[in-house]
């Protein structure tokens, strides 16, 4: 299958279904200067999240913006859109399909290792851009015509040194002691519909190229169905390298085994060994106050359930489906964070998992997940330890989520929100110990914090804080009131965001905010990648930002005794989608806490031999070698010249013709037919035109109708003559 990969770039994360599945071809868009569209949607796959990691996507890249297409009435228009480049992927398979030599061998796997293995790399685009690179059609069809079933891996190499194309494992390196760097690999099965990993993945590390200072665990596909399956790599750093700094190198090797279509052949299966190398860069460990923790195991995502847009301005993209991640929405926020040198890590587990002695800054952001019992014991004991915790919020009103349900007409049910921009009520439990907690309230507007220009879009306000904590507040107009009535009111003195330091000795900080749209790509209007910066600063470092500690927008710390905290919405639906609530007669309860994820570190195989020194060029499909695959023979017949006889002159030689009075016997048989074949033409033109004349019938004279008023006059005159006869006079009249 070939399907378009969707129009919401230049936003990561924003992948199309079925694009996004692994047995399809995803196409994305280039303009005719080889530039990534800036409407194509960009990688990675969201729906792993927050377990595991997203997959590589698009496949493959090729014209889609101003294409020339014929028009809804008549004539051509300008066409943009990876519509517009699927289409040209879908043609070139029907192409190469109609081609290829041996179409046994043509199946949907085939097809997709053709084309990303002959695809030509962009420069200056990421794997999550341009996928494979731009359709090559000649190549492809070299491919195909040299290929021997097999099986084959997308990415086909996974070098952590790379960048742009490697992007975002390119742009930190790895240490010891951080969370496994994830890689999702396609596992492509050309041999046919079905097969399985034989034995298991052999890990082997290259001795020359310090393989054996990282770790790797692999997880898979029990069974390769249809065509396709998955292959995890888990990649961390060995303790004897907690402080060294280099690159380690190795590959991973799997074996592929499918039933072969014919019984003859030998054992009745087909095998096929496929490498993957990989190559990391190693650095110490950094400081504590250098490592942030991003919580991605509490956000949650359309599908499946009803989670709204953070900013209910946005009207036209209501459901808030890009993952939340910081490699997707939050791309240039991660950016931002490597650039001031910090190394940003993701948490994909309960937040038991981690241990927070090591980190300096636990992030959460828009947090829609409700928390375990255990994990608010255990951020408790972390942030006593010195952990600091930064808390971005957003909307929660149970009001305004009645108002923004929708009838869907494919369910042909009411879809209810199953949350807020963020799930407030669970950050309140979270935060009740310090005496902190977000209200129910709902604002936007501009501002100015700090000398930079602000915008608050849909966010929450603090109800509750310590009253030894800083507060700052700022006029804001009230979007639930205009939501709710459509009336315009601005409320005075706003708390929006909070500074803290708890009272334990050697303990953290907690900052909160109440927005998150102002770091998130989605729909931002002014970042506020400066107020981050602050915070991590007080965080990190204890260094309180002076332009808020002195600002005039500083308030008294809110009590919260004069309106009550929101309360979760009655009837939600939101234990159908989470991670940790089930049903329980009718009202939900936390599930059992989780074991935390352990991996399985593979027995290394040492090697005592060289890596190959560019791994993109090193894999390749098997049994493919271009330059010994002909293209098909599309050069114009041209007539072979006798050559000239002694004393012959070449003045009337024509170049790549034939000579007036000299051709070969071949040519010189060929005339008297073509001569032949003429006359008959011409004999049979007048035969058809003789035979026309005989058969047309003869014209006749036409007969000259009298005018009317003659004929009038002629029937009066008999008239009058027939009377006379009977009486001999004239008519009375």
């Amino acid at each position: 299958m070939v399907s378009a990969i969707g129009n919401d770039g230049p936003l990561y994360g924003t992948l199309n279904n079925p694009a996004d599945q692994m047995d399809v071809i995803g196409v994305g868009g280039i303009d005719f200067e080889d530039n990534i569209a800036r409407f194509s949607s960009r990688g990675m796959t969201t729906w792993e999240l927050p377990g595991g990691y997203g997959r590589v996507k698009p496949d493959i890249v090729t014209y889609g913006s101003g294409v020339r297409g014929s028009g809804l009435k008549e004539g051509c228009r300008s066409l943009s859109g990876t519509s517009v480049a699927s289409p040209v992927v879908a043609g070139a398979v029907t192409l190469l399909a109609s081609t290829v030599l041996n179409r046994e061998l043509v199946n949907p796997a085939s097809m997709k290792q053709a084309l990303i293995a002959s695809a030509r790399r962009l420069p200056g685009a990421n794997m999550f851009e341009q996928g494979h690179g731009k359709l090559d059609l000649i190549r492809a069809y070299q491919i195909l015509n040299s290929y021997r079933p097999q099986a084959s891996l997308s990415p086909n190499y996974i070098d952590l040194t790379e960048c742009p194309y490697m992007w975002p494992y390119c742009s930190q390196p790895i240490y010891y002691g951080g969370m496994p760097t994830i890689v999702n690999v396609t596992i492509l099965n050309g041999m046919g519909v079905t097969g399985r990993i034989l034995d298991k993945p052999v890990w082997q590390p290259y001795l020359p190229q310090n393989g054996d200072h990282i770790d790797v665990a692999m997880s898979y596909s029990a069974v390769l169905w249809p065509w396709a399956g998955y292959l995890a790599i888990s990649i961390s750093v060995a303790k004897k390298a907690a402080s060294w700094e280099g690159v380690a190198q190795g590959h991973v090797m799997i074996t592929v085994v499918s039933p072969a279509e014919n019984d003859s052949e030998v054992g009745g299966e087909l095998t096929s060994t496929v490498k993957l190398p990989i190559k990391v860069k190693i650095v110490p460990t950094p400081p504590r106050s250098k490592r942030v923790l991003w919580d991605q195991y509490h956000n949650l995502r359309y599908p499946p359930g009803y989670f709204p847009r953070d900013n209910l301005r946005m009207k036209n993209d209501p459901l808030d489906w890009n993952g939340d991640h910081i490699h997707t929405n939050f791309r240039d926020m991660y950016q931002h964070l490597r650039s001031m040198g910090y190394f940003v890590e993701v948490l994909g587990a309960p937040i038991t998992c981690f241990d927070g002695s090591q980190y300096g800054t636990l992030l959460m952001v828009d947090s829609e997940e409700e928390y375990f019992p255990e994990e608010i014991t255990k951020l408790r004991r972390d942030i006593d330890n010195g952990l600091s915790l930064i808390v971005f919020s957003d909307w929660y009103n149970t009001s305004v989520m009645r108002k923004v349900k929708f009838y869907d007409e494919n369910t042909r049910q009411w879809w209810m929100p199953d949350t807020g921009g963020a799930n407030v009520p669970a950050l309140n439990e979270l935060l009740s110990v310090w005496g902190m907690a977000f209200s129910d309230g709902l604002y936007e507007g501009d501002f100015t914090m700090a000398d930079h220009d602000m915008y608050y879009a849909s966010g929450c306000s603090i109800a509750r804080f310590p009253e030894d904590g800083i507060v700052i507040a700022k006029s804001l107009k009230d979007q639930g009131l205009e939501v709710l009535k459509q009336e315009t009111a601005v409320v005075e003195g706003v708390p929006i965001l909070g500074l803290y330091q708890t009272p334990s000795d050697g303990g953290g900080r907690i900052a909160l905010y109440g927005d998150s749209n102002c770091i998130d790509d989605s729909h931002r209007q002014k970042d506020c990648f400066w107020m981050l910066d602050a915070l991590l600063q007080y965080t990190s470092y204890s260094m309180t930002p002076p332009s808020l500690v002195h600002s005039h927008s500083r308030v008294a710390p809110p009590t919260g005794t004069d309106r009550p905290l929101p309360q979760r919405l009655e009837g939600n639906h939101l234990y159908r989608y989470s991670k940790v609530l089930e049903a329980h007669l009718g009202d939900p309860k936390p599930r059992p806490l989780p074991a935390c994820p352990h991996l399985s570190w593979a027995k290394p195989q040492p090697l005592n031999e060289t890596a190959p020194s560019n791994l993109w060029k090193h894999q390749k499909l098997l049994s493919v070698d271009l330059d010994k695959v002909a293209l098909p023979n599309v050069r114009p017949y041209r007539p072979q010249v006798r050559p000239l006889s002694p004393g012959e002159s070449g003045a009337w030689d024509i170049p790549g013709g034939i000579m007036p009075g000299r051709y070969n016997q071949e040519v010189g048989q060929t005339i008297p037919v073509f001569a032949f074949l003429g006359a008959m033409v011409v004999l049979s033109f007048f035969v058809v035109q003789l035979t026309k004349a005989k058969s047309k019938p003869k014209r006749k004279k036409p007969r000259v109708k009298r005018p009317t008023y003659l004929q009038q006059q002629s029937t009066t005159s008999s008239s009058s003559t027939t009377i006379t006869t009977h009486t001999g006079k004239n008519p009375t009249v």
